[in-house]
């Protein structure tokens, strides 16, 4: 039986995917964020309640409301209207998220006094996760310390939002709780845990503690480009560390000597790019809604390769140049100063501006990858193992083909998907990071993740035109 609106308004006041439960799960997510900003406005908020309200309520708010948009529809393609949301089509509101997002950044790397870090006490959005950081390892938070809470909190609340969404790809499934307990455990809880252990008695030059203060140990040389720093070097050689130190060392060389490689081979980039990164799971998770905006262009495709391998190159020779520095004691190589004419602008142009401030604030304007396509050392190291020496790629189905072009919109790499998806050829590309979403989006089944032979993979099959396919039966 159907009911009558009586609302005489041409626009509907009510829009139809959200109700009163969703309605509620934004209002609870929304007293945390608001929270947080009244904390960043020094107001008295009660440090320890403030902060464990604040996180439950995003938690909780989101999960409701993911569970109530994708649990009450069929399973399937989700990514509806997105083209049409101010959020998620360069509009008014994705702009107002992006220099939300960029400011903060910008504070967080070069202001963090204005967020409240300070060496004679915390203040503001800072202090109020001192509670939390004395908890694990008995200091007051630093801005790396809320950064690393508030990344985590975002990965975990929107890769359960992911998980709603995508719950018809069992691969989306598991790849996501994948990145979702790799990152709290091995880029949160266990670096923290061990930095309030035994080993906050050695402190760096600029007074941080070495090792395991805010360290992700899952990062892997390349993209751990200070590995081989003398200050890290050190570290791991501190009599403090011992076995730790070392221990660290050996398995930090053989992770991207021997482990990296071999993996890449086996199974591709994307062990690494989208089921463990936390670049790679911020992208997936909170970065979803943007993963369409990514460029398609041929121009992009250029740019993409002059610099994701123009900065991979730069920090082999920034790392050859600090080794030789170190072990030779002279911390210079051919008079120049590594430091400063080395390490320092790098950290400055590409840890900082392009990896945070670019890569993940402007999410609403170039898309949830542009770090990991452009910038990051690491895919650019396992893209070239990937493309010449790997056993993994997507195959295609082209007879099953329509040609929709779900696979190349929402492809955050900026890969023609539907070109090879059309000639029936096997996708093998340095730059895909495997996250398997073309796959996921396409309506007929086309596309599959694969690991097969190395031989032939890259070969464009024969196309069959008119009778053909009967004369090759025969």
């Amino acid at each position: 039986m159907s009911t009558i609106d009586p609302s005489l308004s041409i626009a509907n006041p009510e829009p139809k995917d959200t109700d009163v439960i969703q309605k509620l799960g934004l209002a609870l997510s929304g007293i945390g964020v608001l929270i947080l900003f009244l904390a960043w406005g020094n107001l008295p908020i009660p440090k320890t309640v403030g902060l464990a309200t604040a996180i439950l309520s995003i938690l909780i708010g989101v999960s409701i409301y993911s569970y109530r948009l994708y649990m009450k529809q069929p399973e399937g393609i989700k990514n509806n209207g997105i083209w049409f949301k101010g959020l998620t089509n360069r509009g008014v509101l994705g702009w107002m998220v992006g220099i939300v997002l960029t400011g903060f950044y910008v504070l967080l790397y070069w202001y963090p006094e204005y967020i409240g870090f300070k060496s004679t006490g915390n203040e503001g959005l800072v202090a109020l996760f001192d509670p939390l950081s004395m908890f694990f390892k008995g200091q007051p938070a630093s801005q790396w310390f809320v950064y690393g809470t508030l990344y985590t909190l975002a990965i975990v609340s929107l890769g359960i939002k992911f998980l709603y969404k995508y719950r018809h790809n069992r691969y989306q499934t598991l790849r996501t709780i994948s990145v979702m307990i790799a990152q709290a455990l091995f880029a949160y809880f266990i670096p923290e845990i061990l930095a309030g252990l035994n080993y906050n008695d050695v402190t760096t030059n600029s007074g941080e503690y070495l090792g395991y203060y805010n360290t992700d140990i899952k990062n892997i040389w390349p993209l751990d480009y200070d590995f081989f720093h003398d200050w890290q070097q050190d570290a791991f050689r501190q009599e403090a560390y011992q076995p730790i130190g070392v221990l660290f060392l050996i398995i930090g060389i053989a992770m991207f000597l021997v482990v990296t490689p071999v993996l890449t081979y086996f199974v591709g980039k994307r062990w690494y790019c989208s089921w463990v990164c936390g670049c790679g799971g911020l992208a997936e998770t909170a970065g979803d809604p943007f993963r369409h905006l990514s460029s398609k262009k041929l121009s992009a495709w250029k740019l993409e390769r002059w610099l994701i391998h123009g900065v991979m190159v730069f920090v082999f020779v920034m790392t050859a140049a600090t080794v030789y520095g170190y072990f030779w004691n002279t911390g210079e190589v051919f008079g120049l100063n590594i430091y400063a004419n080395f390490q320092k602008p790098y950290g400055f142009l590409i840890g900082a501006a392009f990896s945070g401030v670019i890569g993940v604030g402007f999410y609403p304007m170039l898309g949830s990858r542009v770090w990991c396509r452009f910038g990051c050392p690491m895919a650019g190291y396992m893209g070239i193992i990937q493309r010449f020496k790997s056993r993994f790629r997507i195959t295609t189905n082209g007879g099953q083909c329509i040609s929709c072009g779900n696979c190349s919109t929402y492809c955050e790499q900026g890969i023609d998907v539907r070109a090879y998806a059309q000639k029936g050829q096997n996708i093998v590309r340095a730059s895909c990071v495997g996250c398997g979403i073309c796959s996921a989006v396409c309506p007929r089944g086309v596309l599959k993740l694969e690991n097969g032979p190395e031989e032939a993979r890259m070969d464009l099959p024969p196309i069959m035109i008119g009778n053909d396919s009967f004369k090759v039966a025969e």
